[in-house]
């Protein structure tokens, strides 16, 4: 073997390998290397070709740089362009013919292991196997390569590999670039199986860690893995199988002496047999725990079996499953998703995640870039029953995924947990007087807060901020937390369901509070919709404005602006604009999203798309049209309850009722405003130090701050030292953590609990979903994943995965609302029902299941969505 400075091996012994050298030896390499030495594990002997070797190669292969060039500006649908591209670079690799001196060096490593015996030939690129990206099947494996020229040939053909079209396409899908990977060969003496397969030390469908799943089939687990036959399939759960189903198993693979492999008959008496014993699928698993406990993740194994021994021949992380958030102790635990709650589930960044973790009321732990509360506490609480109700008026599906937990015997304690559980229910306390004055009052006392806090903070630099930014999460917190805002905000939502039951129990209304509420007053978020169409206003007469707008491609037109005919008015109402909305904007609860204020151009497109679809005025008519149907419902309510008998009293009682619903439903959108109002302060000031840590050479960009907690970032403020490698692994684990969809519910055994609807109620084919806005309207489906991309005509509907506050301007230009995330009282459903929207929220897989362009019918009173031929 070579020896010496590690860019210069060319050959190592998978034996001397470990996860430290993935850049020499790459992933699939450096697994085998680990697993090797775990006692009890057997793994076949080889050696690794390492990326020295390709690279010296591919620095010989001709053109293989321009073509390179090329493949990189390609996007990854365009599968024609790739396709011509990768088989030329493959073409060239292949042809170039490998080095004198590092042929002798592998035919020479053969003779060790034995020149004509047989050998799997396996690709092992850098990026391969990682604990965020397993890219699985992308490169090649040849197995029963016998003979050193067919040997070199196919290291050859394992390092081309690399350019397969499927591997280019992940690559670019998951945004690495091509250059960034290397290829080694592991170079391996052939097993031939009686039996093959995959081990899963987790769950791969429910994510439950407990529960272990083995694939099995007789012969090499190509067959397998090719799909050629069905598979046995075992569970195991805690050391027993507990599910077993065996497939008639026809045909295997297996292999052909002299080199290469063949598809084979079983005999009919073998077909139906287990390729396993119950007791070999146990010490399988036993087996894969080790590995596991030994690597620290689940793993996705590929085993063999040979004379009732197993070899594993890979192990690589089981990059789908969804992180469980740290416990401490060995008890049951259930994870409610924050996101799904605050209409965002995106993943954050470390700073955004510390950030919401130091201001909010309840303690919250992070997995996979999301925050989870631990709901054990209240669901073994004498207060079980008002916390479910509460959950299911925000989100049904989680209510029924946690009904699921609590109808497993023993999973939930009996008795109330301690102090370890989760914030208590909110409760507004006491209740209140029907009085404006108190809204007025809450708001009063929240702006002076904000200004408060920019005063104390304006003149404070180095790690004094941090201190006095800790204060102010303690305030912060105080008037989140204020019984009287509670109680506003409680009465609001309390009347609104109030009116919606009594009103169908004595007059068969669907979800009247929903006409009841329309334009009523001091809504923050539906204000901010409709002052951007009297935005619009000031630039639609501009005709030289409205053609610069047309071409802004960048945040900073607002400086050009003040240049055009009528471009300074309409400068001043832009910047109006974002100096009361400028802090908000798409996933706001993530400080290191960026702010319209810091990125205007975002607003462009909807305030174009305002100029055109809007007539002058459109935001006084539209709110007074809303004021106009409401009080025209709230008549035509009281008049038909006093029909009724003992009608007076229920028209009293209503019109309290509709009274109090309309004094305080609006606050409800108040204080989240205020939570990012307040934000905006912190992040400015923290921005602003990061600043100085650039000038002085510590940072290399100012958002490398964002891979930092708050704690590590006033450290780095201190010391002025940053661990770069940290923030690196933090970016890649954000990037992995971005391609995970957050479950609803979890357990601490990793189980993920999707929830379900229970009815009967609606047409075959429709999608179900919460009804949050009544009325039914038909158009055409817009799917939207990203605002600054909407393209919306008049009649529209909105399909998208979650809708926080920043979506509100493109509400005043739709016909209806569809999303994937939400409930009763989340943000779009209270501004879907101010702007009389018919929506419905929480619909599975929403943007998957309806196409863009689709003709869709959104029953916003009955709660659910048909597709149209």
């Amino acid at each position: 073997m070579d020896e010496g400075r590690s860019d210069l091996v060319t050959l190592v012994d998978l034996r001397e390998v470990d996860e430290t050298q993935v850049a020499v030896v790459g992933g699939k390499a450096a697994h085998l290397g680990v697993l090797s030495r775990i006692d009890g594990v057997r793994v076949p002997a080889g050696f690794c070709v390492t990326t020295t070797a390709f690279r010296r190669v591919v620095a010989r292969a001709p053109s293989v740089d321009e073509l390179l060039d090329h493949l990189s500006r390609l996007g990854p649908d365009d599968r024609e362009a790739i396709g011509a591209l990768s088989a030329e670079i493959r073409r060239s690799i292949e042809g170039t013919p490998i080095p004198g001196d590092l042929a002798a060096a592998i035919t020479g490593a053969l003779a060790g292991f034995g020149e004509e015996a047989a050998y799997a030939v396996r690709s092992s690129a850098t990026a391969e196997d990682s604990p965020t990206a397993s890219f699985a099947g992308q490169q090649d494996t040849y197995l029963n390569v016998v003979g050193p020229e067919e040997i070199l040939r196919h290291v050859s053909r394992c390092w081309a590999s690399l350019f397969t079209e499927r591997a280019v396409v992940y690559r670019l899908r998951n945004g690495v670039d091509h250059r960034a990977v290397q290829m080694a060969v592991v170079v391996q003496q052939m097993v031939f199986p009686d039996a093959a397969g995959i081990l899963f030390t987790a769950d791969p469908v429910s994510g439950d860690r407990r529960v272990a799943t083995v694939d099995a089939s007789f012969g090499l687990g190509e067959a397998l893995v090719s799909g050629l036959v069905n598979p046995d399939v075992f569970t195991v759960r805690d050391g027993e199988v507990v599910t077993r189903a065996v497939a008639a198993k026809h045909r295997a693979v297996v292999a052909v002496p002299g080199g290469g492999t063949r598809e084979a008959a079983i005999d009919r008496q073998r077909q139906e047999q287990p390729a396993l014993t119950e007791a070999q699928v146990v010490r399988l698993v036993r087996l894969g725990r080790r590995i596991e406990a030994h690597v620290g993740r689940p793993q996705d194994i590929e085993w063999c079996l040979v004379d009732d021994d197993f070899l594993i021949v890979q192990s690589r992380p089981i990059t789908t499953l969804f992180p469980v958030p740290p416990a401490g102790d060995q008890d049951n635990h259930v994870y409610l998703s924050v996101g799904h709650q605050q209409m965002m589930t995106d993943a954050m960044r470390p700073l955004g995640l510390s950030m919401w973790q130091l201001t909010a009321m309840a303690p919250m732990l992070e997995a996979g870039g999301r925050l989870f509360v631990d709901a054990i506490g209240l669901l073994a609480s004498p207060g079980r029953a008002g916390f479910l109700e509460m959950v299911g008026k925000s989100d049904p599906l989680m209510r029924d995924a946690l009904q699921t937990l609590l109808d497993r015997p023993g999973f939930v304690p009996t008795t109330p947990v301690g102090e370890g559980g989760p914030a208590r229910l909110p409760t507004g306390g006491t209740s209140i007087e029907t009085d404006p004055a108190i809204v007025t009052a809450l708001v009063e006392r929240n702006e002076a807060s904000v200004a408060a806090l920019r005063r104390d903070i304006a003149t404070v630099t180095g790690t004094a901020l941090f201190d006095v930014l800790l204060e102010a999460f303690e305030e912060h917190k105080r008037i989140l937390a204020e019984p009287l805002s509670m109680q506003a905000i409680m009465a609001g939502m309390e009347a609104t369901w109030w009116l919606n039951d009594r009103l169908y129990e004595w007059l068969g209304e669907k979800n009247a509070a929903d006409t009841l509420t329309l334009s009523a007053p001091g809504n923050i978020t539906s204000e901010m919709g409709l002052a951007l169409l009297d935005v619009a206003d000031e630039i639609r007469p501009r005709p030289e404005v409205v053609a610069f707008l047309h071409g802004v491609e960048d945040d900073g037109f607002l400086d050009e602006l003040p240049k055009l005919p009528g471009g300074a008015a309409a400068h001043d109402a832009i910047e109006a604009y974002l100096d009361r909305y400028g802090m908000r904007c798409v996933g706001e609860i993530d400080i290191t999203r960026p702010r319209w204020s810091e990125r205007p151009s975002t607003l462009v497109p909807v305030i174009l798309d305002n100029v055109r679809l809007f007539e002058p005025g459109a935001a006084r008519r539209r709110f007074a049209q809303g004021q106009q149907q409401a009080r025209e419902k709230a008549q035509e309510v009281l008049t038909r309850l006093r029909a009724l008998p003992d009608g007076e009293r229920k028209a009293d009682e209503t019109e309290r009722m509709i009274d109090r619903v309309r004094t305080f439903v609006g606050y409800r959108e108040y204080p989240k405003y205020g939570i990012v109002s307040r934000y905006f302060v912190y992040k400015k000031a923290l921005l602003a130090e990061a600043d100085r840590l650039v000038r002085a050479g510590v940072l290399t960009e100012r958002e490398d701050v964002f891979y930092l907690t708050f704690q590590e970032f006033r450290e780095v403020v201190r010391s002025h030292q940053v661990d770069d490698d940290l923030i690196r692994q933090r970016t890649d684990a954000f990037r992995s953590y971005q391609a995970l969809t957050p479950p609803r519910v979890m357990t601490s055994d990793g189980e993920v609990l999707t929830g379900a609807y229970r009815r009967d109620d609606v047409p075959a084919g429709a999608l179900i979903g919460v009804p949050v806005s009544a009325g039914t309207v038909e158009g055409r489906a817009r799917v939207i994943l990203d605002m600054a991309q909407a393209d919306l005509e008049a009649g529209d509907i909105l399909v998208t995965a979650h809708t926080d506050p920043s979506w509100t301007p493109l509400f005043v230009g739709i016909a209806g609302l569809v999303t994937e995330v939400g409930g009763l009282m989340t943000h779009g459903a209270v501004i879907a029902r101010e702007y009389g929207l018919p929506a419905v929220v929480s619909v599975l897989d929403a943007t998957r299941l309806i196409r863009d362009g689709q003709r869709i019918r959104v029953r916003g009173s009955d709660g659910y969505v048909e597709i149209l031929p």
